[in-house]
């Protein structure tokens, strides 16, 4: 399986296993020789241009000491790296996935995010974000860590060769004053000094547009030079990767409709110039 192909699983476990070795110190040669494969065959796995069998991920964690939960995961990721899709459901501070999300932001050469309900993650205000926690009941020793989480994704947008990034945003994510008046004054500024990045491009969705598909939700889009475009979902207690063309295409075809109805570049700063000042009155 070439990484053209590779399934959102595959292509996490390989990186995954890529930072552990590099973790307990090894080069690809000695860590291949270790397990009894050639470095040829380890730098393809662990660059997602082969699959990954659990007896491999076994004699890897074995080297690389990875025990427990952790080295169960990992197997159970290798056991099911062929099914399309990744759907999964946690009850910890932080999504199971966030890492593979990460992981594949800072590999992604293009970035959609349709956002219908808040401003997008990676566009987000530390005050925002803290606002957003507190209003969903998470403590706030779980929200700092997720705050911090969330500043880390950010760096991506300031790399030296960045993703070109599209957020298209409903005016009801920025009217709900999140954090309150003062908040969301600072937090629609970012928006607007964002925008003025080469690689930033942001669309507003006004309530002028009226109905469009995206009140069917929020999605992201991950597009990469040389593997699958991958669509992410998250709700409350759970979260999705696609990545089967058949089921990835509605999205980018949603992306060309909101696109359609959103205002222009230039049209959606000066709304969000308009939604500042409203909120400076406050």
């Amino acid at each position: 399986m070439n990484t053209k192909h590779a399934t959102a699983r595959m292509r996490s476990l390989a990186t995954e296993l890529k930072e552990l070795r590099a973790e307990a110190g090894f080069n690809t040669r000695d860590a291949a020789k270790l397990v009894g494969m050639s470095a040829s065959t380890l730098n393809r796995l662990e660059n997602g241009g082969k699959a990954i069998e659990p007896e491999d991920v076994s004699a890897l964690c074995v080297a690389y000491k990875v025990t427990g939960p952790e080295r169960d995961r990992l197997l159970s990721l290798s056991r099911e790296q062929h099914l399309p899709g990744w759907w999964e459901t946690t009850g910890t501070p932080l999504p199971q996935q966030l890492p593979a999300l990460i992981r594949f932001e800072g590999e992604a050469t293009r970035i959609v995010h349709a956002s219908m309900l808040l401003v997008p993650g990676l566009l987000q205000i530390p005050e925002y974000t803290r606002a957003v926690m507190a209003a969903g009941d998470i403590s706030e020793e779980d929200s700092e860590a997720r705050v911090a989480t969330r500043l880390g994704r950010q760096a991506i947008l300031s790399k030296p060769r960045p993703p070109a990034y599209l957020a298209i945003i409903d005016e009801a994510a920025l009217r709900r004053p999140v954090g309150g008046a003062a908040v969301m004054a600072a937090q629609v500024a970012h928006l607007i000094r964002s925008a003025t990045r080469p690689h930033i491009d942001i669309r507003v969705l006004p309530f002028s547009a009226g109905p469009h598909t995206g009140l069917n939700g929020t999605y992201v889009v991950l597009e990469f030079t040389k593997a699958r475009t991958i669509v992410h979902l998250e709700h409350k207690q759970s979260s999705l990767f696609l990545d089967a063309p058949e089921e990835v295409a509605p999205f980018q075809e949603a992306t060309d409709s909101l696109v359609a109805k959103a205002l222009g570049p230039g049209e959606s700063q000066d709304f969000l110039a308009s939604v500042a000042a409203d909120y400076g009155k406050g």
